[in-house]
Parts: C-alpha cells; structure tokens; sequence
C-alpha cells in the first residue's frame, strides 16, 4: 500500500466516525442541556460519580477483555479466519461469566459503594438496580470487541449512533418526570438499549454456537484473559484515577463542584471525540496486524499522529475562539465558571493524541509489565497534580493540571518508545506539530486579550490559518483537494 492510500485510509476511517460522531455531538448536546435544566450541576454531579464507579467496576470485571480480545480476533482474521471464529464465541461466553460476576458484586457491596462514594448509605439502593447495567455493560463489550477486532467499522459505528440516540430518547421522560430520581432508570436502560444495538450488529458474527464447558471456555479464553487481566490493571488505572479526583473535589467542594467538573469533559470528550475514537476504534487494530514488523508499525504510527494533529488543530482553535457560546448553548448560565477547566482541557488534547499514538504501542505489543508501570505510575502523577491544582485553583487548577500532564505523558511516553521499541517521529511530523502548537496557542493567548474587537479579529485570523494549514498538509498526503472535486462532480 503506497504511503497516501494509508493516509487516505485514515482520513476515511476517522471521517466513518466523524459522520457519526457529529451526530453523537448533536444528541451529546440536546442530552447535556436537558440534564443542565431538568437535574442542574448537582443531577449531573451525582449522574457523574455513579456512572464512574460503574466504571470501574466494570473495569474490574471485564478483565481488559475488550483490549485482548481485539488484538487477537484481529490478528486471527488475517491468518486463520476459523480460530477467529471460535474465540468469537469464547469471548461471548467469558462476557457473560464476567458480566454476572460484576453484578453480583455490585448487589452484594451496594452499601459499602453508597458510602465509598457519597459519604452514606442513601445510594445503597441505587447500586443494586445499578448491577443490571453492570451486566449489560459487560454484555456489550464483548459484542463491540467482536466488530473492532474483524475492524467492521460500518456496524460499529451504527450500533454507536443508534445507543447514543435511544439513550437520548430514554433520558427525556425521566429526567422531565422525575428529575434526579431517574437518573438511575436511566442509566439502567440505556445500558439495555446499548447492549441491544450492539448485539443487533454483531449478530451476524456468531457463527460457531458450540457447546462449551465453563472448563473448556476458560481453557481456550486463557490467552485472552492473562493479557486482558495485565492489561486491565493499567486501563483500571486510569478509571481509578479519574473516581477519586470525583471523590476529592466531591469532599472539597461538594457535588454541584464535582457536577461542573463532569460537564467540562462531556464537552470536551463529545467535541474531540472522534479523533480518539478512531483511534480506539481502527488505528488500534491496525498497528496490532503490523506490530511486530518495525518498518510498517513506525510508518503506521507516524501517520496516525500526523493525520490526528492537523484534524485536531482546527477545531481546538475554533473552540477555544467560542468557549462561552458553546456553554451557552449546552448548558445553562450556572455553569459558567467551567470556562477555566474548559480552555486549558481542549488545549491539552492535542497533547494527549500525540502520546496516544505511542502508548497504543506498548499494548499492541502485549508489553504487559511495562504498560502497567507505565499508566500506574502517570495515573498517579495525574491524581497528584489534579489534587494540587484543585487546591489552589479550584476547576482552572484542574483544568492547568490536565494541560501539565498531558505535556508530561507525552515526553514520558516518547522516551519509553525510545529506548524500548527505538521509535522515533519523522522530520516532518515535528514541523507540522510545531506549527499545529504555535497555532493553538496563538489562540490560547489570544482569548485574554481584553478588547473584543482584538480578541475576535486574532482568533478569526488563527481559525482561517489553522483551516487553511491542516487542509493544504492533508491535500499533499491525501490529494483531499482532488477527491473532493470529483465527488462533488460526480453528484452534479
């Protein structure tokens, strides 16, 4: 494959979940403005912590299922389609005896979480209700695993656009009827919706229905789950680490706080989401097939970075250039003092894709130990710096603290690729990434500026550079230009 059909599979897979992430962002929005006005930062505070001790729940008993199976379905397709198969069918069972195993714990430890997380026992309750949706969560990883690894990226991404859609459908009712009191209804059923549009699309996938001891499905699911249970404790990490910035800004500054909090990466997540989901998604996978062939695994995360830099570079800068406006119209005047956390939050992701197109290295490689130490020990570092910067910033200390950490990860990550795997960036890429910085934080400063009329016409100025940058550097890799021509030629 010659270097622009690569980058032009790239583009074409981000642009695959751009379409549905576009409209993700849209329900994303419409979802956000009616939890602003029917549950306000305290509905959306609570709404936050139990969906992130859900998490890590599920977390724990997913054992990184949803990591190892993709890895090794995707590298079974290429090589021997009939293995694939049958790990397809061993991974749904190993879904479910991880899925029960988690609601169970969740049932039994209700009060204890209730406590953990909210300081009483009045959400004992609630996590019990709660342990269906652990079930169904887990349920859905398998089935999502299943279409990423055999990289069916069409179904995947429908079965995502259809869960966000029903869930939007479900939260109008009970949030309207029942304010704070269907949040957890809510969460319970859009768990359901999610698990049913996922089966619905990976369906045509379970092909080999063999009968299976519970011996016998552990014994062919043991590769998958030794990796996935190292692999896991590192995503856990990071799962942790955000529960217990919740926890701490929840004991600080109270539950409207940790309500905020939970508002600025809504935005941020839902806005640059489609960058990572690609990612997460595709580029995964991909590297996975090529990992162990150094030539093609520097080639594939180098286009990657290059590819999520120049498309991130724009739509930060537009961002940044109408952060009021966008909280103005997901939310409500209440959260207003989310700006700080919101600016220095979407400047860090351009940060953070940089490193992710590393640290995607070290699981593709099934480097177990050195992916553990390595998100244990920058999780930690996260934990710490967004505790200190809460303290003497309150949510622009954490908002700073991200931006820190995300500068941090990356040096980290690039000297660990380094020296490990001898990865190493192209010329090029530094230059484009440079000029992407330099552009995003233009707008960065600009957005201080006092004067309106000057802060305005600057950030206009970055916003035509920024657009007309990335786009002349995607042409020369993609002939974007050129495409775009003929299709639209073609429609005429």
């Amino acid at each position: 494959m010659t270097n622009k059909n690569s980058y032009r599979d790239i583009l074409k897979t981000t642009s695959l979940f751009s379409g549905v992430q576009v409209l993700n962002v849209l329900i994303s929005i419409v979802k956000s403005k009616l939890a602003a006005i029917l549950i306000g930062p305290a509905g959306i505070g609570i709404l936050g912590l139990l969906n992130s001790t859900l998490n890590v729940i599920v977390g724990l008993s997913k054992l990184g299922l949803d990591v190892s199976a993709v890895k090794e379905i995707s590298a079974l397709n290429e090589k021997n389609k009939s293995r694939a198969i049958k790990i397809i069918d061993v991974l749904r069972r190993l879904c479910w005896i991880t899925g029960l195993l988690g609601a169970v714990i969740t049932f039994v430890f209700s009060s204890w979480l209730s406590k953990l997380t909210f300081g009483d026992s009045s959400h004992t309750t609630s996590f019990m209700l709660l342990s269906f949706a652990v079930l169904f969560n887990q349920l859905t990883v398998g089935n999502l695993a299943i279409l990423q690894g055999l990289r069916k990226l069409k179904r995947l991404a429908k079965a995502s656009l259809w869960g966000s859609f029903f869930s939007l459908i479900v939260i109008i009712p009970l949030y309207y009827y029942y304010g704070i009191e269907g949040i957890v209804p809510a969460i319970i059923l859009i768990s359901v919706f999610t698990y049913f549009f996922s089966w619905l699309y990976a369906k045509k996938e379970f092909v080999n229905q063999s009968k299976l001891s519970l011996k016998e499905t552990l014994s062919e699911g043991k590769s998958m789950i030794k990796l996935g249970f190292v692999l896991s404790l590192g995503s856990l990490a990071t799962i942790l680490t955000i529960f217990a910035i919740q926890i701490f800004i929840t004991n600080k500054g109270g539950v409207d706080e940790v309500g905020f909090y939970n508002a600025a990466f809504i935005v941020i997540n839902a806005y640059v989401g489609v960058i990572f989901t690609a990612m997460s998604k595709d580029y995964f996978p991909r590297l996975s097939s090529v990992v162990n062939e150094q030539v093609e695994m520097l080639k594939v995360v180098n286009q990657q970075a290059y590819i999520a830099v120049l498309l991130l570079t724009p739509i930060i800068v537009i961002f940044l250039a109408f952060i009021p406006t966008i909280i103005s119209i997901l939310f409500t005047k209440e959260f207003i003092p989310i700006i700080g956390i919101l600016t220095f939050g979407i400047l860090a992701t351009l940060f953070k894709a940089v490193s992710w197109s590393m640290g995607f290295i070290l699981v593709a490689k099934g480097d177990s130990k050195l992916y553990i130490k390595t998100e244990v020990g920058f999780n930690v570092l996260l934990l710490l710096i967004s505790a200190f910067g809460y303290i003497y910033g309150g949510l622009t200390g954490v908002g700073m603290s991200y931006l820190v950490y995300y500068i941090i990860y990356l040096i980290g990550i690039k000297i660990i690729t380094n020296s490990k795997y001898k990865f190493k960036f192209e010329n090029e890429f530094y230059q484009v990434f440079l000029i992407c910085m330099v552009l995003c934080l233009g707008a960065f400063y600009a957005t201080y500026f006092d004067s309106l009329y000057l802060k305005y016409g600057i950030l206009f100025v970055f916003i035509v550079a920024s657009i007309i940058f990335s786009i002349n550097r995607l042409d020369k890799k993609t002939d974007l230009i050129k495409e775009l021509k003929q299709r639209i030629t073609k429609n005429k």
